[in-house]
């Protein structure tokens, strides 16, 4: 597969331009003194899949028992007297407004005043939004069940999984249930190309066609959790292989991978459920240690120095027995990451666990 270069203007008109669907107009829930949010000690207690840190140096986490806020000092549920729905991913966008995609409910908007819900009804293409990116030129994209969304502003345009590839959907098609794929991360890379990671064969689109990204075997990668791109343009994910066949099973291996621009690498015999590059240029995954994606889950830093040879050189920083989920490095360098039953940071020495107020070094 060849990487090539697309122009910007080329792009927005192949994803965007025909996003002159009727404009979207999502339901406005306007925050009164019932609806700014709880205090909520510890934070969240249950699955917490996303955290992000604002312009503004807050923390917000995305998960189950709602949306937090933390300033530093105390977590806010600020969606607790709007919403009971499952949240799964969170972005700020370039404008300062914060996006929530849940489980069931579609997207939220929140401007800092109100809360503006997007479901199917609006054109969103599914409900269920487990990932949202924003690409260069503003457009924010939905990994949902069935396929993606994108929004202009102003209305959503909506791309159908199909067999090996996505197609462009011109009928308002949307999906009240939930589908057997479904894209999770997006990624634009420096060169304009678009990623897509499914449930199944995950896919790469230059700007003339969509294709799956397969290793040098010829054998597609499946379940990508994770996609990003280094400060070298190296493309980093999480995804596992079918690998040969005993009787009626099928063994299937998960571990991290790295695409040069040539050629995708195995990096590490582990998966990778979460990645991020962090300012040093270290990378940080959460994953299972087995290749079968069971047993003990790790938080691992793969040192820059390093990270390029054939053996990166790896240091795990924390093992759990439960999964473990999105990763943040803060403005403070400090790590970040989510997990079954909360959220969790590391400062370089310790472990804090907000809930139980510990920490572990």
């Amino acid at each position: 597969m060849k990487s090539l270069p697309v122009c910007i203007f080329f792009l927005m008109f192949i994803f965007c331009a025909s996003c002159r669907q009727k404009q979207a107009k999502g339901k406005i829930i306007s925050i009164t003194s019932r609806a700014k949010g709880v205090i909520a000690p510890g934070g969240p207690k249950w699955i917490t899949r996303n955290i992000i840190q604002d312009k503004k140096g807050n923390i917000w986490m995305a998960a189950f028992d709602g949306i937090f806020r933390y300033d530093g000092k105390s977590f806010i549920n600020i969606t607790s007297k709007v919403t009971s729905v499952r949240f799964f991913c969170v972005l700020e966008d370039r404008k300062g407004n914060l996006w929530f995609g849940s489980i069931g409910e579609g997207v939220y908007c929140y401007n800092g005043k109100s809360f503006t819900n997007f479901r199917t009804t609006e054109g969103l293409l599914s409900n269920e939004v487990t990932h949202i990116y924003e690409d260069k030129q503003g457009n924010i994209w939905f990994g949902v069940s069935g396929g993606a969304s994108c929004f202009d502003g102003n209305s959503f345009h909506n791309y159908i999984l199909d067999g090996n590839g996505m197609h462009e959907d011109r009928t308002g098609t949307t999906f009240q249930h939930r589908q057997n794929n479904g894209v999770g991360p997006i990624l634009q890379d420096k060169k304009g190309n678009f990623w897509f990671g499914t449930n199944h064969e995950a896919l790469v689109y230059d700007g003339k066609a969509f294709s799956v990204f397969k290793n040098k075997d010829g054998k597609a990668f499946n379940n990508v959790h994770s996609i990003i791109e280094d400060r070298k343009g190296n493309i980093w994910f999480g995804a596992s292989i079918i690998g040969h066949k005993i009787g009626d099973t099928f063994f299937i291996t998960n571990n991290l991978w790295r695409y040069d621009g040539k050629n995708y690498i195995k990096a590490a015999n582990r998966s990778a459920a979460a990645i991020i590059e962090d300012k040093k240029g270290n990378i940080w995954t959460a994953g299972s240690v087995n290749p079968n994606g069971s047993g003990i889950w790790k938080l691992s830093r793969y040192d820059q120095k390093y990270l390029y040879n054939k053996k990166p050189v790896l240091n795990e920083i924390m093992a759990s027995e439960k999964i473990l989920f999105g990763i943040l490095d803060a403005k403070d360098g400090s790590i970040w990451f989510g997990s079954m039953n909360g959220v969790y940071r590391y400062d370089g020495k310790t472990i804090t666990d907000f809930k139980g107020k510990g920490s572990q070094k």
